[in-house]
């Protein structure tokens, strides 16, 4: 029999993932592409022989999604496999019609088949969503098992959209090695908070590698999951977040409907900004998919450093980008702290973008005052700061976890809004605690 022939579809994660751990010793089956999509400038480039393996001595190529009907049968391939996340199921069944016209099979491969267990208890935090609070909620939990004497390790879901050789394992356990390693803002975001705690992270492209790194300096694994992806790790508790401001999102986006029905936990943040009807209509559509989890809820509590910078000015609200771009919000918790601290207006920041922040808004036609902070090349961090430099405003409103004054220079008034979990009760804390005291590390 002649191996099968498979594309995978990705977004420099999943993919790279579901290779390695169900493809690279694979020898019944031959990878012949990777797709990339969602996440910009990570097309027209090689994974690496270093990490494909003996089967792939000129590793492989990565193409951009848009060519995926003339791959298919260009490259003649037998099966396309879904892996990458925070889509409509919509998009999915694009996919699937695309691989079934072009005579491939589609493929989507149940989470337990790729994730890698562990020697030591792994909290796995993931949602339903992009932007629904999984950092503040991994941040709240690594702090707490702290408080409770325990050595936390944070692995975060993957951004290799640097060489890939290099970035196999990544350790960030201080602030200039976000530097060293060349991090994009928006793995600044994700990974900077966590560092300011004092915690380490880990990241990069081989998650069995990253395992064994990070297990010989934690008792417990805390899994920061990326958009609203799966955790790679097989998790001994799983918390899976939701955004009562996209009520319904959970039950129509992949594989957000799937970490729902798989939690231990759910938790229902930003109760403090949604209604009544929207916490409630979530509560019902959660537990109407799953009826094992405990369904707990919390409050995302914004806390600007310089309010008096907010108070009755006109203000620009750069907001996290993934969050307000792929995350499909209408506003983020920049918007939040304006509102509340009563700046006299948020300007739009739409006549004012330069460069490639253009086709930014262009691919999000949603977007609508707030400037999403992307910065995936050197070039997009230099239009993003040439964007917030000429707008004619009071002050700059940023909710980006990542301090922009550290990379770029501002030339006007900076406002750091940082955004915190504060649980409802004693209950979800309580949990955790439980769970920390129940493992024998």
């Amino acid at each position: 029999m002649r191996k099968k022939r498979v594309i995978i579809l990705g977004a420099a994660g999943r993919d790279f993932h579901t290779f390695n751990v169900l493809f690279r010793g694979d020898y019944n089956h031959k990878v012949v592409a990777f797709t990339a999509t969602q996440i910009p400038f990570i097309a027209d480039r090689i994974y690496p022989k270093e990490l494909s393996g003996k089967q792939y001595k000129g590793g492989i190529r990565i193409y951009d999604a848009k060519k995926l009907p003339s791959l298919i049968k260009q490259l003649r391939a037998d099966i396309c496999v879904q892996a990458y996340s925070d889509v409509s199921y919509e998009t999915v069944m694009h996919n699937a019609s695309i691989a079934n016209a072009a005579g491939a099979d589609f493929w989507i491969v149940a989470p337990q088949g790729t994730m890698l267990e562990s020697r030591k208890p792994v909290i796995a935090v993931c949602a339903v969503r992009t932007g629904s609070g999984k950092s503040q909620t991994t941040r709240y939990i690594a702090d707490l098992l702290r408080k409770l004497g325990k050595r936390v390790v944070v692995v975060r879901h993957p951004m290799p959209y640097g060489i890939l050789k290099d970035e196999m394992v990544q350790r960030f356990a201080t602030l200039k090695d976000l530097d060293r390693n060349k991090a994009t803002i928006e793995e600044r975001e994700d990974y900077e908070p966590h560092i300011r705690n004092g915690f380490v992270v880990y990241a990069g492209v081989d998650y069995g590698k990253i395992l064994k790194e990070a297990e010989k300096e934690a008792d417990i694994i805390v899994w920061d999951g990326g958009n609203n992806d799966l955790s790679f790790y097989k998790p001994d508790l799983l918390i899976t977040v939701a955004d009562p401001l996209r009520v319904g999102n959970e039950l129509i986006y992949y594989p957000g409907e799937t970490a729902a029905r798989l939690a231990d936990i759910i938790l229902i943040n930003k109760v403090n900004s949604a209604t009544r009807e929207q916490v409630h209509m979530l509560t019902r559509n959660l537990r109407g998919i799953n009826q094992k989890a405990r369904i707990l809820y919390a409050d995302s509590v914004v806390k600007p450093d310089r309010p008096e910078l907010i108070r009755g000015k006109r203000v620009v609200v750069v907001e996290d980008g993934p969050t307000i771009t792929h995350g499909g919000m209408l506003f983020g918790a920049g918007t939040v702290a304006a509102k509340e601290y009563k700046a006299r207006s948020i300007v739009d920041v739409k006549p004012y973008v330069a460069g490639s922040i253009k086709e930014t808004f262009r691919k999000y036609p949603h977007l609508g005052r707030e400037l999403p902070a992307v910065g995936y090349s050197p070039k997009e961090v230099r239009d993003l700061r040439d964007t917030i430099n000429r707008i004619n405003c009071d002050s700059v409103v940023s909710a980006t976890p990542t301090d922009l004054r550290q990379i770029m220079k501002i030339n006007k008034p900076f406002v750091q809004v940082s955004y915190e979990l504060r649980p409802r009760g004693a209950a979800f804390g309580a949990a955790i605690a439980r769970f920390a005291r129940s493992q024998r590390v």
